[in-house]
């Protein structure tokens, strides 16, 4: 028996209907409780701003951005989405212009206030490295400078 274009109907048999059948409902019922599960996920917590805190084996993989702070500091980003505030014990006079960092830790193995950040070769020592909220944008800063109304300056 043809299709009349020259191949072959294919029909299924009535026992592989009932087998599709059965293989469909088992894999929606064993997806079931995974779905639950994710709708169950608690929610996260806020967490407490300008705490001390620190990131365990920084490196590419656990840094995912970082923001400077004028030569006075430097926002961090975690691999989680957290931001970290690593105020500097001096000026850090290129880290504005720098667009890598790194990190030194002293074989601690963690980025926290007894760390430093090294900018083109030199060294920038942290007094302190807090929990923080994210970086002001750009647009925030550029308010800030220019006062409410940039016109009238």
């Amino acid at each position: 028996m043809t299709n009349g274009r020259g191949s072959a109907l294919v029909q299924t048999h009535p026992a592989m209907e009932g087998a599709m059948k059965n293989l469909a409902l088992s894999l929606a019922a064993a997806l079931l409780p995974l779905s639950v599960a994710a709708a169950d996920e608690p929610v996260r917590e806020a967490r407490a701003l300008g705490v001390e805190s620190s990131i365990v084996f920084p490196s590419d993989s656990s840094i995912r951005n970082w923001r400077a702070d004028d030569g006075r500091g430097v926002w961090i980003q975690d691999r989680r989405g957290d931001w970290y505030y690593g105020a500097f014990a001096g000026y850090c006079r290129d880290i504005d212009f720098a667009h890598t960092i790194g990190v030194e830790t002293r074989g601690a193995a963690r980025l926290d206030r007894f760390s430093a950040i090294i900018v083109r070769g030199e060294r920038c020592p942290l007094a302190s490295f807090v929990t923080s909220a994210p970086p002001p944008s750009k647009r925030d800063k550029s308010e800030d400078i220019m006062g409410e109304n940039p016109a009238a300056n």
